[in-house]
Parts: C-alpha cells; structure tokens; sequence
C-alpha cells in the first residue's frame, strides 16, 4: 500500500517533467544570470531563537489553510520581530504554491527565502535559485546519501543553503560532513494513516510523533538546529530549549483569529 510521501513524490516527477518540458534546463542557467542575490539563510537562524515561517494553501495533513491568514503572511512575517525566515511550499498539486508563487513574494519580504519542495532531481536546484530561493529542503528520508551530498554541493555553487531534514537516527546518519542547518521534523511522511489527503480537511494533525525531537542530541555537533511541525506557542517554550529555531506553518495559517494573533502568541512564547 501506498504511503502519501509515495503519492507526492509520484506527483512531483510528474510536475518536475512538465517544468523540464515548459522551461528546459539550458533557459533556467541562463536565468541565473539575472537572479536576485542570495540572502545568508544560516545567518539568520544564527541569532537568538527565532521562527522560520511558512506559506502554503494546503496540507496533505489537514487540508486547507485559512485564506485570509495565507493573504496576510508575507506581510505579517516581514513585521515579526522573531521570524528571521520565510518557507514558501512550491509542490502545487499538494500544497497549491507554485516556484512563480515563491519569486512574487521573495520580491515583497526582508527574509531569506526557503524553497521548501520535495527535491528529486538537480533541475529543481537550479530552478530554485533561477526564481530567487536563498536555501533548498533536502529530505534524508527521500535522498540517498550520495544524492544528499551532490545536491547539497550544487546548492553550494549555486550560493544557496540546504536545511537537511532528518526522522531518524539512521537518516542522521546519512547527511554530509558539511551540514550546516538540520532540522528534525515530526511528521510521519512513510504513514499509510493520519492524513487528511487532497479532498479532506481536519482540524487536528493526526500525522505527527512529536518524540522525534528527542533525536536532537544526535544532530551534527555546531549545525544550526530546526524544530518542524507541530509547533504552537503552547509547546514553544520546550522547544526553545534545544533547539536553536522553529519551522512553524498550520498554526500561523489556521489561526481563526488571523496570522498577527498568533504571531503575537509565539513572540510571548519566546520571551518567557
């Protein structure tokens, strides 16, 4: 039986073909050229606790986000004393963002921009940074170590950062000697359960195993070490002890009360 990261990733080549056959690879490097410079995405994690905040329209998890929240984001995340980054989703079937998505906004924000996407071939590396992405998601639990390392050596050359994430210990394991910024996340992508899927919605995230934060005393000695998924400003405070930022999303874009609120909620969260 099929997991939903299998569904995705299916879905991804789909989409990573039609980019390919739309704008070939030789018109994306030739993009390069007049790309915005890249933003140091470690440095900004590098002060004090801070968030990495999230645009997306959808959740394989829970479904949609609220649209007013989604349409206030950026410039709510660009007036946050503590969000030192934007994470812009670009898989649109599963997450209803596009690359296009990411340059618009990238051109309206302070911060360093991530590429957040399910990374399977070297076109989308390129791409990333051709439409204005600071830093590339490099998952361990889609890549080989060997793909781990070259896309992570592209990026390098291309002047973006990796955010390496990471479920277990064995994927710990795999990442390359050089990771500079790892991030544990919580969420159970290899579950055959637990996800709303295209069609659904729910107002609880049944997909996530918060133990996987346990795993951060594993994490590379001196990286820059990310929380993702399932934080709220009522379990900010724990996190905030071990690691050094939050990759936070579902709660900022479900907040009934709008995305400042919760902003708000965090930033109190932070300074206790």
């Amino acid at each position: 039986m099929k997991t939903i990261l299998d569904t995705i990733l299916a879905d991804v080549r789909e989409e990573v073909a039609a980019a390919k056959s739309a704008t070939p690879l030789s018109e994306i490097r030739a993009m390069l050229a007049d790309a915005p410079p890249t933003r140091d995405f470690a440095e900004a994690l590098s002060s004090p606790f801070c968030l990495i905040a999230e645009i997306k329209k959808r959740s394989p998890s829970v479904g949609p986000m609220r649209e007013e929240n989604v349409n206030e984001a950026a410039a709510a995340y660009s007036a946050s004393p503590i969000v030192k980054a934007v994470s812009i989703l670009t898989n649109q079937r599963h997450f209803g963002m596009s690359i296009h998505d990411l340059a618009a906004i990238r051109s309206t924000i302070p911060h360093p921009v991530l590429r957040k996407d399910f990374f399977v071939d070297e076109y989308q590396i390129h791409e990333a940074r051709a439409y204005g992405a600071d830093a590339i998601l490099l998952m361990a639990n889609v890549l080989e170590t060997s793909k781990l390392a070259t896309f992570h050596a592209l990026a390098l050359d291309l002047g973006m950062e990796c955010l390496f994430e990471v479920h277990t210990l064995d994927e710990i394991s795999t990442l390359p000697p050089k990771a500079r910024v790892v991030g544990i996340n919580s969420r159970k992508f290899k579950s055959q359960t637990g996800f709303a899927g295209l069609d659904g919605s729910s107002e609880k995230d049944f997909s996530l195993e918060m133990s996987a934060f346990e795993l951060v005393n594993h994490l590379p000695q001196g990286s820059i070490r990310i929380a993702e998924s399932g934080i709220s400003p009522a379990n900010l405070a724990t996190v905030a002890k071990r690691f050094d930022a939050a990759l936070v999303g579902t709660s900022l874009l479900r907040d009934p009360r709008g995305i400042r609120e919760c902003l708000t909620d965090f930033e109190s969260a932070i300074a206790r």
